[in-house]
Parts: C-alpha cells; sequence; structure tokens
C-alpha cells in the first residue's frame, strides 16, 4: 500500500502543559497537598477533607478529526534529550526548605520538614510528563480477583514453583507510555473480488474433491477516513516481543477509553509507578503508519460482505491530510514472575489487567513434561482409535496429540495474543464511492479463497529487530 503523507513541513506544537505549575497542587477546598486518586470514581480525592473533583481535559489539541489538516504535536511528543537533567530541586511554598524530586523515578516527592507534597507538572524533555493521562478506575481488590480468576483456570499444567509462589498481595499499578495518534485521511482501493455462487463435491476412487464456483468483480473503494486515539506502547522494552518476554500480554489488554483521558496531573500517579517514554515520534512513526494501513484495510471490509471468497487488493492507496500525536500514561494492574531456566536467562511471565475496563490477558508458565506426558497419552488413544474406525478423515485422529499440545500451550502462554487495532480503534468511513463491475462466471475452481486475497491482511505489529537495534544505537 501507499502511504502518502500530504502534511506541511513544519509541525504544530501544542503546549499542552499550559497553566501548569511546579510545587504544591493544593486542594481546592481545603488547601491540604494530601490528595491521591479514588480508583472507584477515577477522580481526585483530598485526604484530609475528602473532597473528590476532577481536573480538566485536555482542550487545547483538535477534537474535530475531520477537519485535521497538516501535523500536530503535543508539547509532550517533543524529542527525548539524553543530557535531560532529571533532578530537581524546589523550594517548598510553606516552609522554604528545598526538596529534590529525581524525575526519572518519581514527580512527586514530600517536604521532610512540613510533610508537604511537592509535584513536578511542567513537562521536562526526558519522557517523564505526558500530555495527557488516564485515571485507574478499577481497586486493588478487584485486580486481585481478576488475576485469580485467570491463574486459576490455568493451574493444571502451571509449574509447581509458579503454583507454590503464586501470590496477588504483589501486583503493581502502573502507568506505562503510550502515544495517541488522531488521522485524517483518504484512501482508495482497487482489485478483484469473487463470490460464491455455487460448492459441489466430485469424487474419484477413495478421493474428493471440492470445487467452487464464483462471480468474479472488477471493485474499488474510495472514502474518506478519520482514526482516533491509535495508541502504540513508548516504551522500546514492551515493544520488543523477543522470545524470552511475554510483553504482548500487556498489548492485548487494549484498547483504553482515551476519550476520558484528562490533562496532567502528578497527582493522578500517587499510589502508582510509572514508566518513562523511551521512544521518540520518528521511531514510532512506522509502527503507526503501518497500522493506519491495515485499520483502512478493514474499513474497507465492512463495505465487502458480498466477497465472501475475498479480494485481491492489485493498489491500495491513502492519503494522509492530517495528524495529531500526543503522549499519554494509561493504567494496567501488573503481576510479574521470573521463570528461571538452566541458563540463568530464564523468561519474565506477565498477568495484566485494564484498569478501565477489565480486560485481562497473560502468560503462565507451563509445567512442560507434564503437558508433553498427557499429551502423548492423546496421541496413542487416537492412534488406537485411527486402527479401530473406518472412515475417510481418521487420520485426523493422529494429529490429536499434537493438538492438544499446542492448544494448551497457547492457553496458558497466550503468544498469540495482541491488540486487534486494526478493528478496534476508533474510526469514521465517509464520503464512500464504490464499484462493483461484474466481469464473468468462474467454474470448476479448487482453492476456497481468491487468489492473492489480501483483504485481511495485517503488518502493523510492533519494532522491528532492526528498529529496535537502530533505537538503541541511537542512544549511545
Amino acid at each position: 500500500m501507499n502511504f502518502n503523507p500530504v502534511l506541511n513541513n513544519e509541525p504544530k506544537i501544542i503546549k499542552t502543559d499550559e497553566g501548569a505549575k511546579d510545587g504544591q497542587n493544593k486542594c481546592p477546598k481545603c488547601g491540604s497537598t494530601d490528595i491521591t486518586i479514588d480508583a472507584q470514581t477515577g477522580k481526585l480525592r483530598c485526604n484530609y477533607c475528602r473532597y473528590e473533583f476532577e481536573l480538566e481535559k485536555l482542550q487545547a489539541m483538535q477534537t474535530d478529526i475531520a477537519n485535521l489538516t497538516g501535523e500536530i504535536m503535543g508539547s509532550g511528543t517533543q524529542d527525548i534529550a539524553q543530557d535531560t537533567q532529571n533532578i530537581m530541586t524546589f523550594k517548598c511554598s510553606s516552609c522554604g526548605a528545598e526538596v529534590v524530586i529525581d524525575t526519572s523515578e518519581s514527580t512527586q516527592a514530600r517536604c521532610h520538614w512540613c510533610r508537604n507534597t511537592l509535584s513536578v507538572n511542567q513537562q521536562i524533555p526526558n519522557g517523564a510528563i505526558p500530555d495527557v493521562v488516564l485515571p485507574f478506575k478499577m481497586t486493588r481488590e478487584e485486580a486481585k480477583q481478576q488475576i485469580e480468576q485467570f491463574v486459576g483456570k490455568r493451574k493444571f499444567y502451571a509449574h509447581p514453583i509458579f503454583r507454590k509462589e503464586f501470590t496477588t498481595e504483589n501486583i503493581m499499578g502502573v502507568y506505562f507510555p503510550y502515544m495517541a495518534v488522531d488521522i485524517n485521511s483518504h484512501a482508495n482501493f482497487v482489485g478483484h473480488g469473487e463470490h460464491e455462487v455455487r460448492r459441489y463435491t466430485r469424487r474419484s476412487g477413495n478421493s474428493a474433491t471440492t470445487y467452487y464456483d464464483a462471480d468474479l468483480y472488477e471493485v474499488e473503494r474510495d472514502f474518506d477516513l478519520t482514526i482516533e486515539g491509535l495508541t502504540v506502547e513508548s516504551s522500546s522494552d514492551k515493544l520488543n516481543n523477543s522470545s524470552n518476554k511475554t510483553n504482548n500480554v500487556i498489548n492485548a489488554i487494549m484498547p483504553f477509553d482515551m476519550e476520558n483521558c484528562v490533562k496532567y496531573n502528578a497527582n493522578y500517579l500517587k499510589g502508582y509507578t510509572s514508566e518513562k517514554r523511551d521512544t521518540n515520534i520518528d521511531q514510532l512513526r512506522p509502527i503507526v503508519d503501518n497500522q493506519s494501513k491495515d485499520i483502512a484495510r478493514f474499513a474497507a471490509n465492512e463495505t465487502l460482505k458480498q466477497y465472501d471468497r475475498g479480494v485481491n487488493w492489485s493498489r491500495e492507496q491513502m492519503d494522509v491530510k492530517g495528524t495529531q500525536w500526543k503522549t499519554a500514561y494509561l493504567p494496567v494492574w501488573l503481576y510479574s514472575f521470573r521463570e528461571v531456566k538452566k541458563d540463568n536467562k530464564g523468561t519474565l511471565h506477565y498477568v495484566a489487567v485494564n484498569a478501565r475496563t477489565k480486560e485481562t490477558m497473560g502468560s503462565v508458565p507451563i509445567h512442560m513434561p507434564k503437558l508433553i506426558g498427557i499429551s502423548c497419552l492423546i496421541e496413542l488413544l487416537g492412534f488406537i482409535l485411527t486402527m479401530l474406525m473406518d472412515f475417510d478423515y481418521k487420520w485426523i485422529f493422529l494429529l490429536s496429540g499434537f493438538i492438544y499440545f499446542f492448544a494448551m500451550y497457547l492457553r496458558y502462554r497466550n503468544s498469540n495474543a495482541r491488540h486487534h487495532y486494526e478493528i478496534e480503534t476508533k474510526k469514521k468511513l465517509f464520503n464512500l464511492r464504490k464499484v462493483d463491475n461484474f466481469i464473468r462466471h468462474e467454474k470448476g475452481l479448487t482453492n476456497s479463497r481468491i487468489s492473492g486475497a489480501n483483504n485481511t491482511k495485517i503488518g502493523g505489529q510492533g519494532l522491528s529487530e532492526k528498529m529496535i537495534n537502530t533505537f538503541t544505537s541511537s542512544l549511545k
């Protein structure tokens, strides 16, 4: 697919921390700085007078994506400067003491004299302060129940050490860094599609062949498309899904309700940990480009219901009229367990819960001898059934042990789990122009799909190894 950005050379930078002040954030009712988030309501709460309040939404950026032109960036997306000073010193406005905050680890600290809380709210170019934050809206107890339920269904083949050491007491609430992108675009697809009109089977001796008759059409779809809140991890570690990582389970609990993000305030992070962004827009742009193409392709699929044998697009073009980038902290409850192996490298397993939607996904370490043993017994039973039964497809029983093994492996490890951004991302298709010209009727086809069908192709997964190596080198 051709991806043609028709954007201005110079992006427009929106200062999203306008009016933000470092130092004391005070309760608007009593003036206390002891403020935390109420996970049941998602609002901030003063721990002194119990007053609850919600901070403002981010108003400065474009909300009508259909009118988005050029490139707009929130000031929180500024490139990370490696020489940024992480240590910041503030003078407490209550007692005058100097308070040091290491922004690489936290954006808040208590004054050691008067115990008031001081916060960093103004953006600095080290990736620690995003444009927006999506508050936790799920309590620790609710998260513990979700994780216990998920693991409880997978204890039979779980590794004995994992079963012994598993406890939800050590789960953590974490704000992970993401890049959220809005896109205004125009898409054009041209190709051929097939509609099945008849299916029949012909026998020759002991074998049988299925044939298809289909109508072939010339197909074109031309439309405007807006994509709102396309969300990509902006931590290089989470984008790297190598064999000894199970990061994909964090990706799989998406999407988040991005429309409920609020302007960043450090008080939303109190009581939780956070992870800094360490990638810039230029590193993430290839992923966003590929994923937006996939979203456009699947948006076109919604207009292709009659082509049950698929569509072979010979030309795919997406012209981008405007993009809008902003950084966000999104809330996750996280349980982790390191499975140590003989090489001492091990695998880090996660069970993650979306702290907004309760979507849960995880990886549980498997006791492989037990799984292999039972799979062999099932394979033996399948072999016996093959010998005793007499029908055309009895050879399927010879695969029973292998099928069982891989089904259980995927159930426990969820190595195939991912965020289905191509259908789950908020989008709107309009100004649709359709072309469906009948070409000919085809008989005796042996393929169940049109040759070269690509209308359900996916190509926009995480950072490639080459991209990760290039980014790592740039940090040195």
